[in-house]
């Protein structure tokens, strides 16, 4: 049996629970086989939030805030992202919407994984070469204005009689170095002004957002970092509140109930697949941190 991927927010997905939207709604969503857009309509977001999170995302996406607030977990990290912000969610991004505003209204467009980035080999804009899994951004009107203004025309361009393949990817590269230039300034900006703690924090969860599901130990972060276990333990909790094991932990979790939710790999092949020694292991680790076991998790999503 061909094992179903965990990815369930993929854009091919997405396409697939729009066509229950009333047709009043769909006219605000584009969907061809390498990007999607989406102009504002709230009932695309009510519909993704019934599709039971935790969510991976596989593909690039990039939007604008219009209007209302939106509370997320996303990759480890809650987040309030409200009207005023330019956003950016990568490949391998794991998402949990928490709470979506009656009036949240987003504008923005996705690029699938078959979409060509209209970059040279080596030139894709820094903010999108997979150091960062996602970005939020507060920039002036004016940068918000010209956001919005290179998404509208594509949407105008995508909506031609005849699909214009090289208009399209000029915008979308238009848009990524506007994305970028943005997120370059904020991150000159908060270098000067972010303590040593947060700064040693955030390296911390972003190598445990690319490594926790193969690497469980604290070991193997602080060698990374190039720190001692006990230093980078002190600084973490000093920082964020919780422990390192516990971060590790809750990245280590999320993954295991995205499998669970969303493949149909037994649990044998999940506890290899996240370099756990046994099955045995793995479900006595599961139940110690949610309180069930990995089968019970699994048989409670179908309720």
């Amino acid at each position: 049996m061909e094992k179903k991927k965990p990815s369930l927010m993929s854009i091919t997905r997405m396409r697939q629970l729009f066509t229950s939207l009333t047709p009043e709604s769909r006219r605000h969503i584009f969907v061809n086989n390498e990007l999607a857009m989406v102009q504002g309509d709230h009932a695309i977001f009510s519909l993704i939030m019934q599709q039971r999170p935790p969510f991976v995302i596989n593909d690039h996406r990039l939007g604008i805030v219009v209007k209302g607030q939106l509370r997320a977990n996303i990759n480890l990290v809650e987040k309030q992202i409200t009207a005023g912000m330019l956003v950016f969610i990568g490949p391998g991004t794991i998402i949990s919407p928490r709470a979506v505003s009656d009036d949240l209204a987003v504008v923005g467009v996705g690029l699938s994984p078959e979409f060509s980035m209209p970059f040279a080999a080596g030139g894709l804009p820094s903010a999108f070469n997979g150091q960062e899994r996602d970005f939020q951004l507060r920039p002036s009107d004016s940068d918000i204005e010209a956001a919005r203004a290179i998404i509208d025309a594509l949407w105008r361009i995508v909506h031609l009689r005849d699909y214009n393949r090289l208009a399209v990817a000029s915008l979308v590269a238009a848009l990524m170095q506007h994305y970028d230039s943005l997120y370059r300034q904020q991150t000159q900006l908060l270098s000067a002004t972010l303590s040593r703690e947060q700064t040693t924090f955030d390296r911390f969860i972003y190598l445990v957002n690319r490594h926790a599901a193969t690497e469980h130990q604290m070991a193997f972060y602080a060698r990374k970092m190039c720190l001692t276990e006990r230093y980078l333990g002190t600084v973490i909790r000093q920082a964020s509140g919780v422990t390192a094991k516990e971060w590790i932990d809750r990245a280590i979790v999320t993954r295991i109930e995205v499998e669970l939710r969303h493949s149909d790999k037994t649990i044998a092949q999940i506890a290899d697949d996240l370099h756990f020694p046994n099955p045995s292991f793995f479900c006595k680790y599961f139940k110690r941190l949610t309180g069930q076991t990995p089968v019970e998790y699994r048989m409670r999503q179908g309720d």
